[in-house]
């Protein structure tokens, strides 16, 4: 784990089991408890790879889908024998289909890995792209700063839990060269009263991970107080933004041009984060989903 001092814009190296000497009293560490669908399948003549984006209705969903010339309006496909048709090509590329029956994704669906990963999923991916506190299932992919917790780590810290869904919009990078122009896609989230009291009673919020930061930065107040409530963001945070409610951000090492390296550029500086991507290049660290992280102070 990377420790970044923003106020003397230092760096040390440390490892991630010493998290808790970072924290001080009145500290609350705030994790994202999504859980990931293993929303991944392939027809049953292995010709054609939907990603299951979004449930719209009884056996009816937005999807991506390869090859896409295969799957044009009225294409058809099966998957378990349910026959899947593609009812609408949208703009950007995504499909709304309806199968002839609803689809079991927990009995046979393959966890969505990220494609630089350049692999499909395999057994061991069922628990380790998974965080050990995942609860409210709905994820395209994981909230990858929670997946360095083991519960005994988690038992040692003051903690709670907000959910944000996260979709592949949140990993697709960033083409416009006016930054204004990126479109995020909406994200499913919600804040119970728990959390929300946890939250506001805090000294210092610890944001696990971009979608964290997200959602606590899309969520309404009431007399400056985060109060639950269930809604969703395409919030996209860029240089220059005010954080108002994250003090502290543990987050990993993530892809060029993509929307969570800008957020963390905004939280840190660009330069600081920069200089300590070249670092972490030296020192060998490991990026992205299953890669290493680092602490910002």
């Amino acid at each position: 784990m990377m420790i970044l001092h923003r106020e003397s814009q230092t760096i040390e190296h440390c490892q991630f089991c010493e998290l808790k000497h970072f924290l001080r009293s009145g500290d609350l560490v705030v994790l994202n408890d999504t859980r990931v669908l293993p929303a991944r399948r392939f027809s049953d003549d292995g010709a054609v790879e939907f990603l299951f984006l979004e449930k719209l209705g009884v056996a009816r969903w937005k999807c991506l889908v390869k090859p896409g010339r295969k799957m044009r309006i009225d294409a058809t496909a099966k998957i378990d024998q349910a026959i899947l048709r593609v009812d609408e090509v949208l703009p950007d590329g995504e499909r709304v289909v309806s199968a002839s029956e609803d689809l079991d994704f927990h009995a046979t669906g393959l966890m969505p890995l990220p494609p630089y990963l350049g692999r499909g999923s395999d057994a061991e991916d069922e628990t380790r792209y998974q965080t050990v506190f995942a609860h409210s299932t709905g994820a395209l992919a994981a909230p990858t700063a929670g997946l360095h917790f083991t519960e005994e780590i988690l038992a040692e810290i003051p903690h709670t839990f907000v959910t944000l869904h996260v979709g592949v919009g949140t990993f697709r990078p960033v083409h416009s060269e006016n930054i204004l122009e990126h479109r995020m896609h909406p994200e499913r989230f919600s804040i119970s009263s728990e959390a929300a009291e946890k939250i506001n009673e805090a000294r210092r919020v610890v944001a696990v991970g971009t979608t964290v930061v997200r959602v606590l930065a899309a969520a309404q107040r009431e007399n400056g107080k985060l109060v639950a409530q269930t809604g969703t963001t395409d919030i996209f945070i860029y240089p220059p933004y005010e954080f108002r409610c994250v003090d502290l951000l543990l987050t990993n090492f993530h892809l060029p041009k993509s929307t969570l390296l800008i957020l963390v550029s905004a939280f840190a500086g660009r330069e600081f984060v920069l200089r300590a991507y070249r670092e972490a290049i030296r020192e060998r660290y490991r990026f992205f989903s299953y890669g290493d992280c680092m602490l910002i102070l």
